[in-house]
């Protein structure tokens, strides 16, 4: 399976992603590669304008960094930015293969998906927990990837919001084979099987995954195959 097409194909498997948000960024690359070594299919890179959520993260130049230490990661961008429009070709450029932005400054993103697919990435549609399914629901044709956030965006560590299960009950019979549905925010050992059960075949977590000691256990326990671990210390 090649880098760009991680998300295009059906996944024999629940695709696990490892958000650096969690991550120590004094040792990112030694992290990062740490939790792929560990088996996450993908990085996960949350991109925060402090607009459209009140926090202020990372840009092109920690994915183009992350792409030049592991040239065969799959990365993973989701922009919680206002105007995801002017970060296409930066992220493209920095190496990304995969662009998510938000439905609720995108109504209409049919356009801007065709710009990220001619810019050589993938693309979803990300919603918040209190967004109607309706509007992803009209607007899921082009799109590779629907994001649903089980928490509200802006930090890591927060708590699962169970209300968001009926929303991947709802989404799941809509998609076609070749479009997966993500889900992030509160994923841990103890979450993930609900939203697997659900219907989520794309998880990512953040400190679920770089609060543990053991990042094989971790992710082992995100995809269902071993018991949840215990918090480092």
């Amino acid at each position: 399976m090649t880098r760009k097409t991680l998300f295009a194909d059906p996944p024999t498997r629940p695709l696990i992603g490892a958000s650096i948000l969690s991550a120590d960024f004094a040792r990112l690359g030694c992290e990062a590669q740490a939790v792929l070594e560990a088996g996450a299919d993908f990085l996960h890179l949350d991109v925060m304008d402090g607009h459209f959520v009140p926090n202020l993260t990372m840009g092109p130049d920690v994915c183009r960094s992350l792409r030049a230490a592991l040239p065969e990661a799959f990365i993973d961008v989701h922009l919680m930015v206002t105007a995801p429009q002017t970060f296409v070709e930066q992220f493209a450029d920095a190496g990304a293969d995969h662009l998510t932005f938000h439905i609720e400054v995108v109504p209409a993103p049919a356009e801007l998906v065709e710009i990220i697919h001619q810019a050589g990435m993938t693309a979803g549609l990300a919603m918040n927990p209190d967004t109607d399914v309706a509007r992803i629901a009209a607007n899921l044709e082009p799109a590779d990837l629907v994001l649903v956030m089980s928490v509200q965006p802006g930090f890591a560590g927060q708590a699962f919001l169970p209300g968001v299960l009926e929303h991947i009950r709802t989404i799941r019979p809509m998609l076609r084979d070749d479009q997966r549905l993500e889900i992030d925010g509160g994923v841990n050992g103890r979450t993930a099987g609900a939203c697997r059960e659900a219907g989520g075949d794309a998880l990512v977590a953040a400190s679920a995954i770089f609060g543990c000691e053991d990042y094989d256990q971790a992710v082992a326990a995100l995809r269902g195959t071993a018991s949840v671990l215990p918090r480092r210390n």
